[in-house]
């Protein structure tokens, strides 16, 4: 089917704008309804579009069908399709937890977040680097308005510190993209990829320049030292919908910089060749430090999970800055392994606090459990994900990690900071654990009320998602190698998309 491609992106702008519009947009109940339904079809074409990918290869959309360069381009890879799917995953799990009322604190939820699936998809699948300009707005956006759902003094002051951020970060992204479109004269990706291996002198040092603003940029999105300050808090004021929604946002800068500095400026950009290389390795390994002395700091599940964040995305920038296939395909793994245990645990934890009262989710003695068993089960299969144990996908993926390392300095730098980043991840939860399921005071809360079914559910699913990575193994880990190696294939991710071009 040809407009397969464009379906993640039309079908949560169609939802979004017919939930803006009466009777839909007053009736609650309506709204949720069509939001599973909408979320149902974006995880099910996204379904389609990557196994159309796998079977077929990959898929161009040309808009108004203007041909690369010169229109807009859609391009649906192994690597963005892989992104895509995850996303109408995570954001179906997310619905089935939010419409049990975590929808209610404020108006227009449902509309906001298919906006924002929108633009997260755009990013993924937009082959022209304007065009992920664009839709990273379109997202930011959304984000702004669903970090202040329900409202509260610590979520209007998390976001202000987020919008501020976001907003000198585009205006960065605009002065980068100024800069390389004067010096390459197009800002399609495959077409950028072909032309900066010209440049020389002069030309090519500002084409550094608008280059590493992209890293700031990028690195501002991912969490990466020192940008990385306002996730935490942020993350841990959020909604849980919301809050799970965002484990993926950062993965939307990790992406960017593989995408960008794998395939613009990798091994055939000349003199401008892994410029983001030296920059990339020692941030990287300091993210991973930061987050794990965040993970030691952290005084409720919810800041421990956003830390946990910036330590995956330490891990995931560590591989970008290793630059191989291997590392490649081992990030792309580990991101799917982190952005669905992340959110299941941001999820779990607002289950969490809602039955402990005036404790919440903070490590202190509280009231028990309503459903202890319940509770118990999912942080423990969490917890084991997230540390890195056997058999779950967590140590999968960092043994991949592990092992794409190239050279004694990689390993003797890499392979502690990893490993010390785990036992730090095994000594919180041993400690909230300890705390969440025996410290217990008096009887169970009066407010507290057990975890309604469609609530189970999504968590549920994201649960299920770590064994089956595992079960399934060595078919993602195929896919992920050939996408892996597409990506580092300069006459594939390039040269094959512009017509009439030849290496």
């Amino acid at each position: 089917m040809q407009h397969l491609s464009i379906f993640p992106i039309l079908i949560p702008l169609l939802f979004g704008a017919i939930m803006l519009l009466p009777p839909i947009s007053r009736d609650a109940s309506s709204q949720r309804i069509a939001s599973i339904i909408g979320t149902l079809f974006i995880m099910l074409s996204s379904a389609g579009l990557l196994f159309q990918v796998a079977t077929e290869g990959v898929q161009i959309y040309a808009l108004g069908g203007w041909q690369a360069p010169f229109g807009i381009a859609l391009v649906a890879d192994k690597v963005s399709s892989l992104m895509v799917l995850l996303t109408g995953f995570l954001s179906f799990a997310i619905m089935l937890y939010a419409v049990s009322g975590q929808d209610k604190g404020g108006a227009y939820f449902h509309p906001l977040f298919m906006f924002q699936i929108m633009g997260i998809n755009g990013a993924f699948l937009t082959g022209d680097i304007f065009n992920l300009f664009v839709f990273f707005e379109v997202l930011l956006i959304a984000s702004y308005a669903l970090l202040i759902h329900a409202g509260g003094k610590q979520k209007t002051q998390a976001a202000l510190h987020y919008v501020i951020l976001n907003l000198v970060g585009s205006s960065l992204f605009l002065f980068g993209l100024g800069i390389l479109y004067g010096t390459l004269g197009t800002l399609n990706m495959a077409d950028m990829a072909v032309k900066v291996g010209q440049l020389e002198g002069e030309t090519a040092t500002l084409a550094k320049t608008g280059a590493l603003l992209l890293l700031v940029v990028f690195g501002l999105k991912a969490a990466m030292l020192p940008m990385h300050f306002w996730l935490p808090k942020t993350y841990a004021s959020a909604s849980a919908p919301v809050a799970a929604l965002f484990a993926i946002m950062t993965k939307v800068g990790v992406y960017s910089i593989f995408r960008v500095y794998t395939v613009i400026f990798g091994e055939s950009a000349g003199e401008l060749a892994n410029i983001a290389t030296p920059w990339l390795w020692p941030l990287a390994l300091l993210t991973i430090a930061i987050g794990t002395i965040g993970v030691f700091a952290s005084p409720g599940i919810k800041t421990l999970s956003a830390n946990l964040v910036i330590i995956s995305s330490g891990s995931l920038l560590a591989c970008a800055a290793i630059n191989s296939e291997e590392a490649t395909s081992a990030a792309l793994y580990y991101m799917v392994h982190s952005t669905l245990a992340s959110a299941g645990l941001f999820l779990l934890a607002d289950l969490m606090a809602r039955q402990r009262g005036k404790a919440e989710d903070r490590f202190v003695r509280s009231r028990p459990f309503v459903q202890p068993r319940l509770m118990g089960f999912g942080f423990a299969i969490l917890a084991l994900s997230l540390v890195g144990m056997p058999p779950l996908s967590g140590f999968v993926g960092k043994v991949m990690i592990l092992q794409s390392t190239q050279s004694n300095a990689q390993t003797m730098w890499l392979w502690p900071l990893i490993l010390i980043g785990s036992l730090a991840a095994l000594i919180a939860f041993s400690r909230a654990g300890t705390t969440l399921f025996w410290r217990h005071n008096g009887s169970v809360a009066a407010e507290a009320e057990p975890a309604k079914p469609s609530e189970v559910a999504g968590i549920v699913l994201l649960l299920l998602a770590s064994p089956l990575l595992v079960l399934f193994g060595g078919d993602v880990s195929e896919f992920t190698q050939q996408a892996a190696h597409y990506l580092h294939d300069i006459n594939a991710s390039a040269y094959a998309l512009l017509p009439g071009v030849a290496p």
